[in-house]
């Protein structure tokens, strides 16, 4: 248990060195220009944080969910879009290659994702298509060896930058769960463009933007598992993925609240910190103690996923608390910092906005209890 408890330790102080050096002295700066820092993604990713999870023989880490929930964590705590981005990259795209992938599919694709050579996107909302995705419109025709793709994906991270997206695309009939199939689809290919990049109230240097898909002609060998397995893939992805945006969340969390204990007992009134007075006093023990239950909840599922064992009821509980808290710890430390928290000069007021988009993406909170209450009711 101790090297493990060590492990942790000296991961966790590797990835508060690299956000430190790499990402806070440009937070922002890159938040004003919504810009995407494909450097300093790169830099991650020769650190191990881009191939957390996957086997050091495809050039990952080789790490488990507790690793990986730390590294996120450390990182959202200096800056929620470079978290996201992580988390995105990691869970989504590498993940979704990593557990459905042939061998073939592994090899030439997970080294250049674990070491940050190339950036992944993931690709199953639309347009009209958020929490209902299986009336998704992007279709995938069959023609001899190929598929031909048409259609339009949505909010996609890292929509313009990434280097090879897995596209969730229907193969079958509409409202069929096994009418979807799962596909790479390397940036270059004829047919496949981005469109608009979303101007966003926070995360603003993740990029999110649309992927155009126009008579995309994608050969059969990069179709992930068997043709109609895409839609089941994607969920037991979004399951994991739930672990990621839970981290994400309580990383935010810790850092607004961090800096609201170190504020809290400098900033005078009365000839006293402000810290010493019961409104804040309290708040900042609320605070402490949602977190606290949140790392608990993330860590609980990130140890079932470790071990194998199905948590998507865990997986739900703890993405929904966990973003649900970071709003509200986020909002708390706005006001503690008062006027200061509302201006760009301060950290809070990015936490703040930061926070909002966990309650919503990869599963809005109403789709996570919808989740949560399906399995409570098997039981």
């Amino acid at each position: 248990m101790t090297d493990h408890t060590e492990n942790l330790k000296m991961i966790e102080q590797s990835a508060r060195d690299c956000a430190e050096t790499y990402i806070r002295p440009h937070v922002m700066e890159w938040d004003e220009s919504q810009h995407f820092p494909v450097d300093a993604m790169k830099i991650l990713g020769q650190h191990g944080f881009l191939g957390v999870l996957v086997p050091e023989e495809y050039g990952g880490s080789g790490l488990g969910y507790q690793e990986y929930i730390t590294v996120i964590g450390e990182i959202a705590k200096v800056c929620g879009s470079v978290g996201l981005s992580v988390a995105a990259h990691n869970s989504l795209c590498t993940g979704h290659i990593m557990a459905f992938g042939n061998e073939e599919q592994k090899k030439k694709y997970l080294p250049l994702l674990a070491t940050g050579e190339w950036i992944g996107g993931w690709g199953l909302t639309e347009p009209n298509t958020g929490s209902d995705a299986g009336r998704m419109q992007c279709v995938a025709k069959k023609d001899g060896d190929y598929y031909v793709i048409n259609g339009t994906k949505s909010w996609i991270t890292h929509g313009i930058s990434s280097n090879v997206c897995v596209l969730i695309a229907r193969t079958g009939e509409l409202l069929d769960s096994h009418g979807m199939s799962a596909f790479i689809i390397e940036r270059g290919t004829p047919g496949f463009s981005y469109g608009k990049k979303e101007n966003k109230l926070g995360m603003r240097a993740s990029e999110t933007a649309e992927l155009i898909f126009d008579n995309c002609r994608v050969h059969k060998s990069q179709l992930l598992g068997n043709e109609g397995d895409g839609f089941v893939q994607a969920m037991k992805i979004l399951d994991g993925g739930r672990i990621s945006i839970a981290a994400l969340a309580l990383g935010i969390a810790k850092g607004a609240y961090e800096a609201s204990v170190k504020y809290a007992q400098e900033r005078q009134q009365f000839g006293k910190p402000i810290a010493s007075f019961q409104g804040i006093s309290f708040k900042l023990a609320d605070m402490a103690t949602k977190i606290e239950a949140a790392e608990l909840l993330t860590r609980k599922a990130g140890d079932m996923k470790n071990q194998g064992l199905k948590m998507t009821k865990e997986g739900a509980m703890a993405k929904y608390y966990a973003s649900e808290i970071s709003v509200e710890v986020s909002t708390d430390a706005v006001q503690i910092f008062g006027g200061y928290g509302y201006t760009k000069d301060f950290p809070v007021e990015k936490f703040y906005r930061d926070s909002k988009l966990c309650t919503i993406g990869e599963g809005t909170s109403e789709i996570q209890k919808i989740v949560i209450a399906r399995e409570v009711l098997k039981e």
